[in-house]
């Protein structure tokens, strides 16, 4: 049986008086594509912050590998104003409250919904200044030179990484004079670098032409396949979300509203209403 990677129990996320996300509950287990998907502002985007430990959630409990990395449930002012649901579930739990670079040295990493590269960086670099975060040096060892060995080993696993991603013959390019498809292999490998067990894609297709979208299909699924990777994705492109994942997770005004295979969801009436609408009665 499938190891559990990441588990969310009833995470809602309140800002003042607008629920962003409503007790959110989904499970990611391991080698498994996974996609959240919604109409714009339903939520997804502030997911995704909130098991990375760029929002602290208003309540519930993120799980990963087995363990909670993250919980809090509704204090101060917010106990009187929370429009949640189990508000009390976690109360006599321990706040957690990793910040983003704790969380990534647990073994996730994610890639952002705009592009965000060091621009005045070339490719290589890009993906070496990630692999910092996995180094052993301190201050005495770097100043002296005692790294060199962990540094060439880097090097070296930076030029194969961009040999897979096929970014080897622009290693010494501006990671900003790249074409827009290939900015977000970048990305990725950039998150690659770092070892990650789960890797988050926030719409990894958004900007992109229809060739560039059939190239990045396939190459997310490669992607799980080489790395033995576990992949959550949040994307708009329904081709991209039906072409490569195993199940669909589908939230409207933060709420879920159906899980299912992708044959499911394509099936589904209040999926179908959430993106086309429903007609008002005359």
């Amino acid at each position: 049986m499938s190891q559990n990677v990441l588990r969310l129990d009833n995470i809602t996320m309140q800002f003042g008086g607008v629920v962003a996300v409503d007790n959110l509950s989904l499970e990611v287990n391991e080698g498994e594509i996974v996609a959240l998907i919604g109409p714009n502002g339903a939520g997804k985007t502030t997911a995704f912050n909130t098991i990375t430990g760029v929002y602290e959630p208003t309540n519930g409990q993120v799980s990963f590998m087995g363990e909670p990395i993250v919980r809090n449930h509704p204090q101060g002012k917010m106990k009187q104003n929370y429009k949640g649901k189990e508000a009390g579930k976690f109360v006599q739990m321990p706040v957690l409250d990793p910040t983003p670079d704790r969380i990534t040295k647990l073994g996730m990493a994610r890639t952002f919904q705009n592009i965000r590269l060091w621009k005045s960086q070339t490719v290589f670099d890009n993906v070496l200044i990630a692999k910092h975060m996995l180094r052993t040096s301190n201050v005495f060892s770097a100043t002296f030179c005692l790294n060199r060995k962990e540094e060439a080993q880097h090097r070296e696993e930076v030029m194969e990484l961009l040999r897979i991603v096929g970014l080897e013959d622009v290693k010494d390019e501006l990671a900003t004079s790249l074409p827009y498809g290939k900015q977000r292999r970048l990305e990725i490998a950039r998150a690659l670098a770092t070892h990650p067990k789960l890797l988050m894609l926030d719409e990894p297709a958004a900007g992109m032409n229809p060739q560039e979208t059939n190239e990045l299909t396939e190459f997310i699924g490669r992607i799980r396949d080489e790395f033995h990777m576990t992949i959550l994705l949040i994307e708009h492109h329904m081709d991209l979300v039906m072409d490569i994942s195993d199940r669909i997770y589908v939230i409207d005004f933060g709420e879920l509203i159906a899980t299912g295979t992708p044959e499911e969801i394509q099936n589904n009436q209040r999926v179908i209403d959430a993106y086309l609408g429903v007609e008002e009665d005359a």
